[in-house]
């Protein structure tokens, strides 16, 4: 009974070393390109998929850090002391005019900065070509009319967090403008420049106007425990945001972290390369206009009220979102969302990381293509699992569950829903793709487990689908052609709609299974070849009445048995029993492969190889 066992460790040790030969370590600057890091799980598995050929423009994000961003302690002489004394200010050193509890900034330098300062403002305004760090030691700044900090003009500027040390900045309700055309400053904290935070204190932010810290230029967070209230966005820069360490909660009624430059396609970008975020916001929880990279960190998100709400997806609430490419090497991220957990407009690439996703629509959306080279995905629940024009499969453990389909080849071109979600009636385009070379992806849906509105290709992996209950859905689903050649298949539900590969282009056997009646839940399926060494022992998780096995121990001329019921006193994993007896339960029938697909049982021989796609609207969203 140790054959099936072996089958399953040999094709995932062999996807282990494509794995292994792809790992590339990350320099200290986060650099991502999308048109490598799209096709660096297997180059030579990716070389098998018709999807991998359509052009994709790369996408450089480079976050480079200097030593003002890093550096956490002020030099030991010239340091200007500003005391805060409630409704005065006591200055010593050079560089800081005051005028009527607004303290103004003109030289570049160290400016140590401590006490209450009682509806004021700090303010830089240099010319000078160095940077302006502001140490904040045990400093608490509020103003009823605009933003408490302020850096209008300087080369950069570094808010350093002294140890020990909690600092707050809270904002008025409305504003002043300092520039009322441009409506400026908009945050508790606002800079028209760089703009770094760093050290090892506290700082809590309160933005009751609109933001709790922009910058018009580039935000980086290199350090310190950080707090944000705000009525928008939380973190904001126009540029950039780049998250190296720290420990950040946020709060945030818009966009949890977001940067908007939609000019340049090399900004408008945000980068976590490490520390702890803790998010809830009332849109995205991340966004950014061009690219997002996750590459480190513990990441957690709330959008829109989570999952479970009622959500009318008339704003977008997604829990990672990027207007262009979205990849993921490392960090673990756990994302409930109201609208898709992670999107991108363009192109999604996962080379690693472990995800935790529950959401109301789709757990991964990319509207372009989709690769999974690595990393543990766990979607717990969603509407769609996995959607996207091209998807590939090179690494990775995926286990999905969706109250529709589970993964969904999808151009996304037909007619659409609230949420993106394909109308009554409507079937979704028709050149889509899904490439399996590896991996183990186990699908729970309850509409179609796989699919996709053109073709399919397997070449090696794992897949199990526990697919429908209702005959208007089917375990695989595909308007193309499905050509395997490799891995390991199992795909068990309704009968009514359910397919085989096409038997004109596959290299690999497969069995279409259709059973006398309805089997219930948690009753195993069997199958043992004439020697009676075990191919197949499968405890579905809801009723079936199909299964679909392609395994590379099916062999022309052979005899198979297929029995349901009975036990195993093997381990079980996602329902597939390994290593154990099975005691029979009902023998229902036997099968010789001749070709390609065989077709065991009563049904609609028309189903194998291709049918069109289902027409029937989706089940009502739960």
């Amino acid at each position: 009974m140790k054959q099936l066992t072996t089958l399953i460790v040999l094709i995932l040790a062999v996807i282990g070393l494509v794995a292994c030969s792809s790992e590339t370590a990350l320099p200290v600057d986060s650099v991502l390109s999308a048109d490598t890091a799209l096709l660096t799980g297997d180059a030579g598995a990716a070389e098998n998929s018709s999807t991998v050929n359509a052009a994709v423009t790369p996408v450089p994000v480079v976050v480079e850090y200097d030593q003002a961003d890093l550096e956490t302690s002020a030099p030991d002489s010239e340091v200007t002391t500003i005391h805060l004394n409630g409704d005065t200010v006591n200055v010593t050193g050079d560089g800081v005019t005051v005028n009527d509890r607004v303290v103004l900034i003109t030289s570049a330098g160290a400016f140590e900065i401590s006490g209450t300062l009682d509806d004021g403002r700090i303010i830089v305004d240099t010319q000078d070509k160095e940077t302006v760090v502001l140490l904040l030691n045990g400093a608490t700044i509020t103003s009823s009319s605009s933003a408490p900090i302020t850096i209008n003009n300087a080369e950069k500027a570094v808010i350093t967090l002294a140890e020990g040390t909690v600092n707050q900045v809270s904002d008025a309700a409305e504003y002043v403008f300092d520039d009322p055309a441009a409506e400026e400053p908009n945050a508790a904290i606002f800079s028209k420049d760089d703009l770094t935070i760093n050290g090892t204190g506290s700082l809590i932010v309160t933005g009751n106007y609109n933001h709790g810290i922009a910058s018009k230029d580039d935000l980086r967070i290199t350090g310190g425990a950080i707090t944000v209230t705000a009525v928008n966005d939380g973190l904001k820069g126009r540029d950039s945001v780049a998250i190296r360490d720290g420990v950040l909660t946020i709060r945030a009624g818009g966009d949890g972290i977001q940067s908007n430059n939609d000019v340049d396609p090399e900004k408008g970008i945000v980068v976590v390369e490490g520390g702890t975020l803790d998010i809830t916001a009332g849109l995205d929880g991340i966004q950014a206009e061009t690219s997002l990279l996750v590459s480190g960190g513990a990441i957690t998100i709330v959008t829109g009220g989570g999952s479970g709400a009622n959500y009318d997806f008339a704003t977008s609430a997604k829990g990672l979102k990027a207007g262009l490419a979205l990849t993921i090497t490392g960090g673990v991220l756990n994302i409930d969302a109201a609208d898709d957990a992670i999107h991108a407009n363009g192109d999604i690439i996962i080379d690693g990381g472990q995800m935790v996703l529950a959401t109301a629509d789709d757990g991964l959306h990319a509207d372009a293509r989709l690769v999974i080279n690595g990393g543990e995905i766990s979607i717990t629940s969603s509407y769609e699992g996995i959607e996207a024009a091209d998807i590939i499969i090179n690494d990775g453990t995926v286990h999905l569950n969706s109250s529709d389909d589970g993964i969904n080849g999808s151009t996304g071109n037909g007619g659409e829903a609230p949420g993106g979600r394909p109308g009554p009636g409507q079937s979704i385009g028709g050149d889509s793709h899904l490439t399996i070379n590896g991996g183990y992806v186990s699908v729970d849906a309850w509409g179609d487990g796989l699919d996709v509105n053109g073709a399919i290709t397997m070449t090696g992996g794992v897949v199990l689908v526990n697919g429908p209950v209702e005959n208007n859905n089917g375990p695989v689903d595909y308007t193309g052609a499905f050509d395997i050649s490799g891995g390991f298949l199992v795909a068990v539900g309704s009968a009514g709609m359910a397919q085989a590969p096409t038997e004109s282009s596959s290299g690999q056997y497969a069995v279409l299974v259709y059973f006398p009646t309805t089997q219930p839940s948690g009753t195993l399926v069997h199958i043992q070849d004439q020697d009676g060494s075990e191919i197949l022992t499968f405890a579905p998780t809801k009723e079936y009445q199909s299964l679909l096995l392609s395994s590379p121990e099916l062999q022309d001329g052979m005899t198979y048995t297929v029995y349901t019921g009975g036990s195993s006193t093997g381990s079980s994993e996602d329902g597939l029993f390994v290593d154990g007896r099975y005691t029979p339960g009902t023998e229902v029938f036997s099968f010789t492969p001749s070709s390609a697909v065989t077709l065991a049982g009563s049904a609609n021989a028309g189903f194998l190889g291709g049918r069109p796609g289902n027409q029937g609207a989706p089940p009502p969203r739960p």
